[in-house]
C-alpha cells in the first residue's frame, strides 16, 4: 500500500484547532480521554494498521466542508490533484472521456473507511474513481455538535454529502450506502437528483416503517422491553464508553465475528482494536443517529414513505445478504413501488448483514458489474427531464 497525503494539508492548523475547539464542545469529550484508552492519533494507527493490505495507491486527507468542519477521505484512480486549482474538475475529465463515474463509498452505523479493506483493491483496479469517506461525526471525520431533531440530523448528513462533493469536483457520483450509509444516499438522492448516476443499497438502515405497537410490542419480551427503556436516555454505544480500560474486552467479547470476518488479513485483533476506537471518540455521529431512531432501532422518518419520490431515470441496485438479520422484505417493496423504474436485488449467498466483509468476492463481482452498466456519457436525470419538456 502506498498511501499519499492530500485533501487537507494546507489547513493542517485549522484542522487541530478546530479538533481542539470540537473536543471542548461537549462534556463527554473532557473526560473520554482520560478514561478510556483512546486518542485521535490512536485511531488513525488503527486505521494505517487496517488499511496495510490494501495494494494500490491512494491518497487520504482531509476535505474541508462548512463551519470549519472535515470529511475524511480515501481517493483512488483520481483524474486530478487536489491541492492543485490549475487541475480540471472531475466533472470536466468525464466529459472529455478521461474519466468514469466515480463510485463513493458510504459507511454504516460506528463503521468507517477501514472497515472496506476487503473491497476497495477490487473496486479501483477497474480505473474507475473511488472514494471511500467517514461520515459527519463519525471515524476521522470531524465531530460537530449533531443535530437533536431527526430531520435536521438527516439534513446535515446530506449537506456534508453534498459540499464534500463540490469539494472534490466531482459532478456525478454512483452513490453506494452500507446501513446507516444506504439511508443517507437515498436522502441525498431525493434532493440533489442531478448529481446521482445509480445508487446501490447494502443491507440499508431505516427504510421499513416500525409495526403496528399493539401488533408487534406484545411479542417483545418483556426484559426486552425494560432493557430498551432503561437505555433509551443513552446513545446506542455509550455502554463501550462507560466501560472505560475494559471496553476493549468488551468488544470483543460482544463482537468477536469481526475477527472472522477479516480473518483472511489479520490474524490479530487489528479490526476490533480499530472498531474500538471508531467508537470511543466523541459521539457526534452516533447521537444524531440516535435522534433519528425511535425505540428498538425504527427510523423516525422511515425512507420507504419516500423512497418511490426518487427520479424514476436513477436506477437503483439492492444488495443483501441471504443470513441476515435485518429487514430481507425491503428490496421487494422498494421494486414495487417504483413500477416504471430499474430496481434490482442482488443477494449474496453466505453473507450476513456486513455483506461487503463475509463474502467479500462475490460482493465486489455484483458491484463491479452494477458500476459496468452506468455509462458515462448519458445525461443526468435532471437533463432528461429538460429534454422531455421540450
Amino acid at each position: 500500500m502506498t498511501a499519499q497525503p492530500g485533501y487537507g494539508q494546507t489547513c493542517s492548523a485549522d484542522l487541530q484547532s478546530f479538533t481542539t475547539n470540537n473536543q471542548r464542545s461537549s462534556w463527554s469529550s473532557a473526560w473520554l480521554p482520560s478514561w478510556c484508552p483512546t486518542s485521535p492519533s490512536r485511531l488513525k494507527h488503527a486505521e494505517d494498521r487496517i488499511l496495510q493490505p490494501v495494494q494500490m495507491q491512494f491518497t487520504q486527507g482531509h476535505v474541508p466542508i462548512s463551519n470549519g468542519n472535515y470529511i475524511w477521505t480515501l481517493g483512488f484512480n483520481e483524474t486530478k490533484n487536489l491541492g492543485d486549482p490549475r487541475a480540471r474538475p472531475a466533472s470536466q475529465a468525464s466529459r472529455d472521456g478521461g474519466s468514469e463515474v466515480p463510485l463513493v463509498l458510504l459507511h454504516g452505523f460506528g463503521g468507517g473507511v477501514g472497515l472496506w479493506v476487503k473491497n476497495l483493491t477490487a473496486l479501483a483496479q477497474s480505473k474507475r474513481p473511488v472514494y471511500a469517506l467517514d461520515l459527519l461525526g463519525f471515524g476521522r471525520s470531524s465531530r460537530p455538535i449533531a443535530r437533536s431533531h431527526s430531520q435536521e440530523a438527516e439534513e446535515q448528513f446530506v449537506q456534508s454529502l453534498e459540499e464534500w462533493r463540490e469539494a472534490v469536483g466531482v459532478e456525478l457520483m454512483i452513490l453506494l450506502g452500507h446501513n446507516l450509509g444506504g439511508y443517507v444516499s437515498v436522502a441525498y438522492t431525493l434532493i440533489y437528483p442531478h448529481r446521482v448516476k445509480h445508487i446501490v443499497l447494502v443491507e440499508p438502515w431505516g427504510f421499513p416503517e416500525r409495526p403496528d405497537v399493539l401488533g408487534s410490542e406484545g411479542q417483545v419480551p418483556m426484559w426486552i422491553k425494560a432493557l430498551g427503556t432503561a437505555l433509551n436516555p443513552f446513545n446506542p454505544l455509550a455502554l463501550l464508553r462507560v466501560a472505560g480500560p475494559l471496553g476493549p474486552l468488551l468488544l470483543q467479547a460482544l463482537r468477536s465475528d469481526f475477527k472472522q470476518k477479516y480473518s483472511s488479513l489479520f490474524q490479530d485483533d487489528t479490526v476490533l482494536d480499530y472498531i474500538y476506537h471508531l467508537n470511543v471518540q466523541t459521539p457526534s455521529g452516533e447521537t444524531a443517529f440516535k435522534s433519528m431512531t425511535i425505540p428498538y432501532g425504527w427510523p423516525r422518518r422511515p425512507m420507504m414513505q419516500r423512497v418511490g419520490m426518487i427520479d424514476p431515470m436513477i436506477p437503483i441496485s439492492i444488495i443483501c445478504g441471504s443470513r441476515s438479520c435485518i429487514d430481507g422484505q425491503s428490496g421487494q417493496a422498494i421494486r414495487e413501488m417504483r413500477p416504471n423504474s430499474r430496481t434490482d436485488i442482488i443477494v449474496i449467498r453466505g453473507a450476513g448483514h456486513y455483506v461487503f466483509a463475509d463474502q467479500s468476492e462475490d460482493f465486489n463481482q455484483a458491484v463491479l458489474e452494477i458500476c459496468g452498466d452506468v455509462r458515462d456519457g448519458e445525461e443526468t436525470a435532471e437533463g432528461r427531464k429538460e429534454n422531455k419538456k421540450e
